[in-house]
C-alpha cells in the first residue's frame, strides 16, 4: 500500500487510511469509515487507524478489522447505591458539556438489580478515544467497571431500568461526509 507524503502528518492520528485494493485514501474519521463500509463497493477494503506519524512524516498503523464499525462498545461504571451512581451520571453529563467526546454516544443511569450504573455506550472503533477522554477527565468511580462490547450486550440483554438518558454529540459532528461528498473523497489520496 503506497501512502501519500503528509505535510504536518501528527494531525492524521486517530484518523483511518483507506486500502481499497488498487489505491488508498488517508484521513477519514471513523464514522466515514462505517459509512464506506457499509457499501457492497468496498466488501473488500482493508482499514487501518493512524496510530502515530513520525517526524519524517511517515505513519505507524494498526489495522482495524472490519466489525469494528458494526459493533457498540461501553463502559459501565456500578454504584452500590442511587446517589452515588447520580453523581457518577452527572459529572459524566458535565465532562461531556466541558469537552465534547470524540464521537455521538449515549449516556444512561439505569437500575441494575441491586445495585445502580452509569453506562456510556459509543460506536466500537472509538474506544481508544473514549477511554483517552475519559482519563482526560480524570473520571474516577468507586465501583465495579466493566468495558467492551461483551458488555454492552449483557448491559442490553439485562434490560436494565433506564432512569435517565441523555446523548451527547461531537464538535466536529456537522463536519463529517457522507453520501455522494464521501464516495468523491474516496478517489483522493488525502481526504482532508
Amino acid at each position: 500500500m503506497k501512502l501519500p507524503e503528509l505535510k504536518e502528518a501528527d494531525k492524521y492520528v486517530g484518523l483511518y487510511v483507506v486500502d481499497f485494493g488498487d489505491h488508498s485514501s488517508t484521513g477519514f474519521t471513523a464514522s466515514e469509515v462505517a459509512e464506506l463500509l457499509e457499501s457492497e463497493q468496498f466488501a473488500d477494503a482493508q482499514v487501518y487507524r493512524i496510530h502515530r506519524a513520525n517526524p519524517d512524516g511517515s505513519l505507524e498503523l494498526q489495522g482495524v478489522a472490519r466489525e469494528t464499525f458494526r459493533l457498540e462498545a461501553g463502559m459501565f461504571f456500578y454504584a452500590a447505591d442511587e446517589s452515588t451512581a447520580r453523581d457518577d451520571y452527572a459529572r459524566l453529563l458535565s465532562w461531556g458539556e466541558q469537552t465534547l467526546p470524540p464521537a455521538r454516544c449515549k449516556v444512561h443511569l439505569a437500575a441494575a438489580g441491586d445495585r445502580h450504573v452509569t453506562a456510556l455506550i459509543y460506536p466500537a472503533e472509538y474506544d481508544h478515544a473514549f477511554s483517552q477522554w475519559l482519563l482526560d477527565a480524570d473520571y474516577h468511580t468507586a465501583g465495579e467497571v466493566a468495558g467492551g462490547t461483551g458488555a454492552v450486550q449483557s448491559y442490553y440483554d439485562a434490560n436494565e431500568n433506564v432512569l435517565e438518558s441523555q446523548q451527547l454529540w461531537p464538535a466536529d459532528s456537522a463536519n463529517a461526509l457522507e453520501g455522494d461528498a464521501l464516495l468523491e473523497a474516496t478517489n483522493n489520496a488525502v481526504v482532508r
